[in-house]
């Protein structure tokens, strides 16, 4: 059940209760729009699934499974048997069911996800992966800022040394963007070396439709960097959370935002998102509809 984290009157807007824990996907969602930040992880507004997410999720649910076979097993008919399995788990879940497919879109879902997770293969011998954690949750305070991630695959070296691998099924980023890019499994080498005591050296992003792998060496110096933004951002969302001061900040991602209608930038008001979505008791009542025509900002 989703609940709406209620505001009160302030100086200059509501005042919202700012999250006591970061994410990467949470700093991720506030750099890149801290109005639709506010809509989805402080007044806990349902959104629509989108078919790239579920996409994303399918896929990593099926090398999850894949994994759990031992080394040898680790064959190209046990990965089809995963992906099997996989679709048979979704045919129940809110984020397939939601997307409402005909049996022509949902063939090929079946298709795009069963080629991602073959591509895997082209990627690294399956193996000769030492895997000892999948889906691993992990949390830590650090500096006073409590984080949290969830990793895809924690790998074991034959030297002993921790490796970090997360999947991604979007496309790969180009030169310029690499860092950014990083900047979420970086938040993993963190807590690694918080919760197990030990950082990883080698922190990989395998990109699975253009069978591209990033890998990084977390260092001192770039963690102490992820830490400075870490807590810019926190600090941030803090005082956007005291002034009611969320700014929308558009950009391509507008074009499947699911909060559009309620967006100042598209002539909507903000305030109005919680009475149309929640009902008086903070439980849902309705989800938005995901945009099916493109609408640009109402602003230069």
């Amino acid at each position: 059940m989703s609940t709406v984290s209620d505001p009160v009157s302030g100086p200059t807007g509501p005042v919202f209760t700012a999250p006591v824990n970061l994410s990467p996907s949470r700093v991720a969602s506030f750099t890149s729009c801290p109005l639709a930040f506010r809509f989805s992880s402080i007044e806990r507004l349902p959104e629509p699934p989108s078919l790239p997410a579920t996409r994303g999720s399918m896929v990593h649910r099926a090398l999850e499974l894949f994994f759990l076979n031992p080394p040898p097993g680790r064959t190209r008919d046990a990965l089809g048997a995963a992906t099997d399995q996989m679709f048979d788990e979704y045919q129940t879940h809110d984020d397939l069911v939601g997307l409402d497919l005909d049996e022509r879109a949902l063939e090929q879902l079946r298709r795009d996800c069963t080629a991602l997770a073959d591509n895997y293969l082209e990627m690294e011998d399956p193996a000769s992966v030492n895997e000892i954690g999948l889906e691993i949750r992990l949390e830590a305070t650090i500096d006073g800022i409590g984080l949290r991630g969830i990793i895809d695959r924690l790998d074991r070296t034959a030297e002993g040394e921790l490796v970090v691998t997360d999947y991604k099924t979007g496309r790969s980023p180009g030169p310029n963007y690499e860092r950014a890019s990083l900047a979420g499994v970086s938040f993993y080498a963190l807590l690694c070396e918080q919760v197990l005591g030990q950082r990883p050296s080698a922190l990989r992003l395998m990109y699975l439709k253009s069978k591209q792998t990033i890998t990084t060496e977390p260092t001192d110096q770039s963690l102490r960097f992820l830490m400075t933004r870490t807590k810019a951002v926190f600090d941030a969302i803090g005082r956007a959370c005291s002034t009611g001061d969320f700014r929308a900040r558009p950009s391509g991602l507008c074009r499947s935002c699911a909060f559009q209608r309620w967006c100042p930038e598209f002539g909507g008001d903000p305030d109005h998102a919680s009475i149309e979505l929640l009902g008086a008791d903070g439980t849902v009542t309705a989800t938005p509809a995901p945009s099916t025509e493109p609408i640009t900002p109402s602003t230069p």
